[in-house]
C-alpha cells in the first residue's frame, strides 16, 4: 500500500514538475524586423512573459521600463505599452513609427516575477532589434542594461540554417560559460516537438562570453542567458536567489 500511495503521488506530480520545468522567456515581437521603401512604418510590438514552444502563457506585470535606442538616443516608451489579455493572462502591446532611416533597438526591464516552483525571482531584460530603410549601423550597440546578449551576428537578415552569435554580459562584463536556453517561437502551434528535450535547447557560452547556435528552422528565436545576482530579494521575509536574464529575440527568414 505504501508502494502504491508513492507511485500515485509520483503521477500526480510528475506532469506538474515537467511542465514548470520549462524555460520562461521575457519577449518582445515585432510586427517587421526589417522595414524597407514602401512598406507599413508603423511597427506593431507584442511585449509577454511567456513558454514560446508550447504557447502556454504567464501574466506580465507592467514592465518597469520600456524603450527603444536609436541614432545613439534612448527613448522611454513606457506610457505607449497599453494592456492586453492573451490566453487569459496578462500582455502589452505598442506601437512606434519609424521616421528616418536606422538601427532600432527595443529593450524591456520587467519586474522581479516571483517563480515558487523555482524557489526565486526571475527578472528577464529583454531586447530585440529591427532595421529601417537599408542604414545599417549599430545592431551592435549595447543598451547598458543589468544584463545583456550583446549581437555578434547581423541580428537581421538571417537565413535559417544560419548560426547566430552573441556575448553574454552582465553590468557591461562578459560573463565566463554563462548557460544559454534557446526556444522557438511557435506562434500558430504547428510545431510539435518530438519530445520534451527538443522544447528547449541549452548551451554554455565560451570563457570569453560568447555562444553559437544554428538556427534549423525560420521563424522568431529567442536566447536567454541565465546569471544569478549576487543580490538576494526578500520573499516573505527570507532571502531568495534572483535570476538574471539576458534575452534576445532574433527573426530567420526560410
Amino acid at each position: 500500500m505504501k508502494y502504491m500511495a508513492t507511485l500515485f503521488f509520483a503521477l500526480i506530480i510528475m506532469p506538474i514538475i515537467t511542465s514548470s520545468a520549462y524555460a520562461h522567456f521575457g519577449m518582445i515581437i515585432p510586427s517587421d524586423s526589417m522595414i524597407c521603401q514602401g512598406e507599413n512604418s508603423v511597427v506593431k510590438l507584442d511585449i509577454r512573459f511567456w513558454h514560446p514552444m508550447e504557447g502556454t502563457p504567464m501574466s506580465l506585470e507592467k514592465p518597469a521600463g520600456f524603450g527603444v535606442l536609436a541614432n545613439k538616443k534612448q527613448q522611454d516608451l513606457l506610457n505607449d505599452l497599453r494592456p492586453v489579455k492573451i490566453k487569459g493572462h496578462q500582455a502589452w502591446t505598442a506601437e512606434y513609427k519609424v521616421k528616418r532611416p536606422g538601427v532600432y533597438i527595443f529593450f524591456m526591464e520587467p519586474k522581479p516575477y516571483w517563480e515558487p516552483a523555482e524557489d526565486k525571482f526571475i527578472i528577464h531584460y529583454t531586447k530585440t532589434i529591427i532595421s529601417a530603410y537599408g542604414l545599417d549601423e549599430g545592431w551592435d550597440r549595447e543598451v547598458g542594461l543589468k544584463a545583456e546578449i550583446v549581437p555578434l551576428s547581423r541580428p537581421y537578415g538571417l537565413y535559417s540554417g544560419n548560426v547566430f552569435q552573441g556575448i553574454v554580459k552582465v553590468d557591461g562584463k562578459p560573463v565566463p560559460f554563462a548557460e544559454v536556453e534557446v526556444e522557438y517561437y511557435n506562434e500558430d502551434g504547428s510545431f510539435t516537438p518530438p519530445n520534451e528535450y527538443m522544447v528547449t535547447q541549452t548551451l554554455k557560452a565560451d570563457s570569453n562570453g560568447v555562444f553559437t547556435y544554428g538556427v534549423p528552422r525560420p521563424g522568431w528565436w529567442g536566447f536567454a542567458a541565465l546569471t544569478s545576482s549576487k543580490t538576494p530579494m526578500k520573499h516573505e521575509g527570507k532571502d531568495k536567489e534572483v535570476e538574471l536574464g539576458a534575452v534576445i529575440w532574433v527573426h530567420f527568414e526560410k
